[in-house]
This record gives C-alpha cells, structure tokens and sequence, in this order.
C-alpha cells in the first residue's frame, strides 16, 4: 500500500476546481423525479407550522406527538412527526413496516434505537434510517424528542391515536389488535 500523503491544510475563500473537459449540465447518478407541478411562474402554495401549536397528542406518560407534515397534507409524500418522550422510558419493541421507511434524528436528550442488530444510544444529530423491511424500534426517556419521518405518507395519525386511546382505557381484543397491526403495516418480531 502507498503510503499517505500528508493532509492539506484547508484553503480560505477555496473555489472547487473541476476537471478539464467537464461540461454542464453534469450527468446524474440518478434522474429527478418527473415532473409534479405543470405551471409556468410558480405558485404561493407552502405552509407553516409554529413551534408553540399544541400537540395533537399528549399521551398519558407525558409524551407527545406533533404532526408536523402528515401524508394527507404532502399528498401522500412523507410523513413527519416530532414526537417527545415523557419522563419515564417508553416506546416500541423491534418490529417492521413492509410499505414504508422510518428515519429517526434524535433532537435532544438519548434515544435508544434498535438498528435491527442490537440497542444504540442516540443523541442530539444523529440519525438512523430504516429501509422497508428494516427491524427497529425506539425507547426513551426524560423529555428526550427526536423527529419521525415515514415514506411515503402512510395515515399514521390514526395509529398514534388508536394507541393513545387503548392507553387511556379503550378496549382492544387480541384479535382486533392483530387486525389494527397489519392495517398499520406494523409487523412484531
């Protein structure tokens, strides 16, 4: 093996340089999407979501969920929710989805995340993405809160309220419990 040569120190105000014989536009790995939007000029059509709106659930341990971009509202896209734990450590045992990715990052405090392998402490910036098919799971505690996303935009919110209800006293057969599982792409291992 060559050795290394010795590491260059950073330039200030550095331009990138490209090689002779590039032209533009460069060759992509991969396309772009086709096309959604057909107008000529744009349009005003983005939303905002203020910090200080209220969750939409607050569990009994104290967590909540927030939905801050739900698939009804990114036309089926993705879904994103900031979810905050309680005090006490909870959330889901490893399981998968077989329709849908799950990413994680981690806001603030520890979240433990199961990467399909073994239990992972996650803090503030890190991230964990889990393709179809991907085992995971979530625990934490202390006001910890990190970001949910799911491609594409699954109705979510009525798994995150029928658990809220079950947990507040709503009754669930095991049966029915199967039932809502597969309807929610939630597979236990």
């Amino acid at each position: 093996m060559p050795p290394r040569s010795p590491a260059r120190k950073p330039r200030t105000g550095a331009r990138r340089r490209y090689r002779a014989g590039v032209s533009f536009p460069n060759a992509l790995h991969r396309p772009y999407p086709d096309d959604v939007y057909a107008g000529e000029g744009g349009e005003v059509s983005a939303w905002l979501r203020r910090d200080a709106t209220e969750p939409e659930i607050t569990y009994r341990s104290g967590g909540t969920c927030e939905y801050l971009a739900t698939g009804d509202s990114t036309r089926g896209r993705f879904g994103l929710y900031r979810w905050s734990f309680g005090e006490e450590e909870s959330g889901p045992d490893p399981h998968f989805h077989r329709a849908i990715t799950e990413s994680f990052y981690v806001l603030e405090g520890t979240v433990r995340l199961h990467d399909g392998a073994a239990w992972v402490n996650a803090t503030a910036g890190d991230f964990l993405h889990v393709p179809e098919g991907g085992l995971h799971g979530f625990r934490g505690g202390g006001h910890a809160r990190m970001l949910l996303l799911f491609t594409p935009g699954a109705p979510r919110e009525d798994y995150f309220e029928s658990l809220d209800a079950v947990g507040r006293g709503a009754p669930m057969s095991p049966e029915e419990r199967v039932a809502f599982m597969l309807q929610h792409d939630t597979h236990w291992v």
